[in-house]
């Protein structure tokens, strides 16, 4: 089979296939529309020069495929002449300018927001918005001869320069666009006012779906402070979808006006019967079929024998859905990828397969759907049995790998503890063999930089760089993969061994100025409906040692040589209201008094600076040995020992620093 392949440079265009052939693809063309040398043909070892290529790839699937028939909605799908669903995707490609020297793995990331972050987050890179030769950090990806893939799935993704997005069909019926009720509930941050102001901003997921009717009495407006605090329904005559001009409202159906002005703190949800939604598990399909082309096909830009996959936070989710909904086969049935890999994902999925879908809402208490784990178990509130992976054959069933940090476990509805533990929250669930699952202890979702700030909330951020671990992960998996080599154990906290422990159980040393965590709520079940009527989520917290740090799961070397407490949770602050209220996806990092003098002056239980290390040389000392022992576990690259070392000492000259 033979693709459409287009590639336009200097108004020059090659087409390389026939029409008859095209019919039949997943994948119909590939428009190349930018293809460069990385860094001016910059050679990385004995891989050679990197080239990047970028355009749009369309696609082409079959509704009725028995593979495509969890996609919701896409039998409302338009239909070219074939029969067929048609649609396209942004992509960007990183690969060795000479083929032959790839290493045959193709590492795709599903696009968190339509951003990149594989060099970020593997080779020590900056963000895809810094200046290009700052992306690829230490060059060990490309170095390793990995040919890096990212595809467009999101709809919500606006089309602009950096970032991958994807154009999908709207739902119709009976020649109109398909209506249903829109809600921002559970979606987060964006609905949890910082300042105080009179309009509000519907977040990229809503303003998506424009209300049929701007003026509809049935569209509600809600506030309240808690999740579980009964929310207060605001009449309809005192807010519109409008937005101010020359101090008077103007009707405008991305923006809400409130006449008494929205109070910070406080949480605001709308409702409302919007149209235009797309069929949004065609993204999960471009993912699918992009993957499929480059395995299985002879005719693509760039090919690869194995195939990685890789979402963080949102896409971590995005992942567990994937494999639940049976993508990793292809239409024809065959494997797609290897392994996949969801981090930060907790145990739960997310809002981005039904129609009228939110797939940028930050899930901190609406992903949480049954089933959590791997295996089929028995769901205690419906008697329903079921498992993440129950469904899914041999024959396609990857190898899968779940990490996440403390942040993950703490409050909302990601319960990173049911990955691994039973619904009842009573005992250790078995896991399967293709699995392995790593907690980074005392980490918050996304490390901060050092030295942190405080933001809104009332400690700085935390600053545990667990990413030197990763990296470790990723050469466990390869090898596990390609040379059959097991990568290392996993490593969580247990019921079994007392590093898991219940809520009303856990322990937290009473630090001067720092909220006890005792009252962060635990998520509920979203998939069963209103918080306020359904059963929440087993909260099961790492349990800490003294210091207030996880005791349980990959311990960094600044864990487990500590300079300070390191939490997954965050309170707000009172000047930004709700302080009583965590700050999502936000950790803590609360340094120990740098003397005795000190500490005891201000009454903390934690020991001293001075009381645990002699000097800076001690201190660094059992820093180099919990990183060695790390090493020697596999948890850590052997060459990352050093910069994880600069990094401590540096930690601790600012900690230590006399004012």
């Amino acid at each position: 089979m033979m693709i459409a392949w287009i590639f336009r440079a200097s108004l020059v265009l090659a087409l390389l296939a026939a029409a008859s052939a095209v019919a039949q693809a997943e994948v119909t063309r590939i428009e190349i529309t930018s293809r460069s040398d990385v860094l001016g043909g910059k050679a990385w070892g004995a891989r050679g020069p990197y080239e990047k290529l970028s355009g749009t790839v369309t696609f082409a699937v079959d509704p009725n495929n028995k593979y495509n028939k969890t996609i919701p909605n896409i039998d409302k799908a338009p239909r070219d002449a074939q029969g067929k669903v048609e649609f396209s995707s942004d992509f960007f490609i990183l690969a060795p300018k000479d083929h032959s020297k790839a290493n045959g793995v193709a590492f795709f990331e599903a696009t968190n927001r339509g951003r990149k972050s594989l060099l970020a987050n593997f080779a020590r890179g900056e963000r895809d918005t810094a200046p290009e030769a700052q992306q690829y950090g230490d060059g060990s990806l490309l170095k390793d001869g990995f040919t890096l893939v990212w595809v467009g799935w999101q709809f919500s993704v606006a089309h602009k320069p950096d970032l991958l997005a994807t154009n999908l069909p709207i739902a119709m019926e009976n020649g109109h666009p398909v209506r249903g009720k829109v809600s921002s509930f559970g979606i987060g941050a964006p609905w949890i006012v910082t300042k105080p102001g009179p309009t509000l901003t519907l977040d990229p997921d809503l303003s998506r779906y424009p209300p049929a009717d701007l003026n509809a009495p049935d569209a509600t407006l809600t506030v309240a402070q808690g999740i579980y605090d009964e929310p207060r329904l605001i009449p309809r005559d005192q807010w519109q979808f409008a937005t101010l001009v020359d101090g008077k409202p103007v009707p405008n159906a991305k923006t809400i006006y409130l006449k008494s002005g929205f109070a910070a703190g406080q949480r605001y949800d709308i409702s409302y019967t919007a149209q235009d939604a797309p069929v949004g598990g065609l993204g999960y399909a471009a993912v699918r079929d992009l993957a499929s082309a480059i395995k299985y096909r002879k005719d693509m830009p760039v090919s690869a024998q194995y195939e990685y996959i890789y979402g963080a936070s949102q896409t971590g989710r995005f992942l567990r859905e994937f494999l639940y909904d049976g993508f990793n086969a292809d239409e024809q049935g065959r494997k797609t990828f290897d392994v996949v890999w969801a981090h930060l994902s907790g145990s739960a999925r997310g809002d981005f397969v039904t129609p009228f879908s939110t797939p940028d809402g930050l899930g901190i208490f609406t992903g949480s759907m049954f089933p959590f784990s791997d295996l089929k178990t028995r769901d205690p509130a419906t008697g329903k049995e079921d498992g993440l992976l129950a469904h899914m054959d041999a024959s396609v069933m990857p190898k899968v790998i779940y990490t996440n940090t403390e942040t993950e476990y703490v409050g909302g509805g990601r319960a990173g503890a049911l990955v691994h533990a039973a619904l009842d929250g009573k005992r250790d669930l078995q896991i399967p063999d293709n699995v392995r699952i790593y907690m980074w202890a005392s980490a918050q979702h996304g490390p901060a930089s050092f030295p942190p700030a405080k933001g809104i909330a009332q400690q700085m951020g935390n600053p545990n760089d667990y990413y030197w671990g990763m990296r470790a992960i990723f050469a466990g998996l390869d090898g596990w993969v390609r040379k059959g080599a097991a990568p290392p154990p996993s490593r969580y906290p247990k019921l079994a061994d007392g590093t898991l422990v219940a809520h009303d159980a856990f322990k937290f040393p009473a630090i001067p100025g720092v909220q006890s965590p005792s009252i962060i709520p635990a998520g509920y079940r979203a998939d069963l409906g209103s918080p306020l009527k359904t059963p929440r989520i087993p909260y099961l917290n790492p349990r800490v040692d003294a210091d207030g740090n996880d005791i349980g799961g990959v311990r960094m070397p600044e864990i487990e040589a500590p300079l300070a407490t390191y939490t997954g949770w965050n309170f707000r602050s009172p000047e930004n209201g709700a302080p009583t209220e965590i700050v999502p996806l936000t950790g803590s990092f609360i340094p120990f008094a740098p003397t005795k003098a000190e500490r005891v002056k201000n009454g903390d239980p934690r020991l001293s600076i001075e009381e645990r290390y002699p000097n800076r040389a001690a201190y660094l000392a059992k820093v180099r040995a919990a990183a060695e022992k790390l090493v020697k576990e596999r948890y850590l690259l052997a060459q990352d020992v050093d910069p994880i070392l600069a990094h401590a000492g540096m930690v601790w000259d600012r900690l230590t620093a006399k004012s």
